[in-house]
């Protein structure tokens, strides 16, 4: 996504209406998308993100994209966002903690960290 005003709140908040089940669409895969509203564009016209997801307890944000840049993610891309999410699932609470420390991953939702 270019420069949008797309915070860490604003991610941890589609979080949070996901896991009550408020998933605009299942695209297959672990991969589910979510409309986010922006300033003056409301959801419907604002962003969409991608999250790989077990519906549980994972939750990675994956891909943004702006409802005015695109309409969709293409086939192909959706493929390799479902090996991404295929990798990032399989992954032990272990290395995921090894990836936060090394950079490899950032963790939003922290509550010891800022929501902005």
């Amino acid at each position: 996504m270019r420069k949008t005003e797309l915070t860490n709140r604003m991610l941890c908040d589609a979080v949070a209406e996901m896991a009550q089940g408020l998933i605009n669409a299942d695209l297959g895969g672990g991969v589910v998308k979510k409309r986010i509203g922006l300033a003056g564009r409301g959801k419907r016209g604002g962003a969409r993100i991608l999250v790989a997801t077990n519906k549980g307890d994972r939750w990675f944000f994956i891909f943004g994209f702006e409802k005015n840049e695109r309409a969709n993610v293409a086939d192909d891309e959706l493929d390799a966002l479902q090996d991404i999410a295929a990798q990032l699932l399989a992954q032990k609470n272990r290395q995921l903690d090894e990836a936060v420390k090394d950079g490899s991953l950032q963790e939003i939702c922290d509550d010891n960290k800022d929501q902005d």
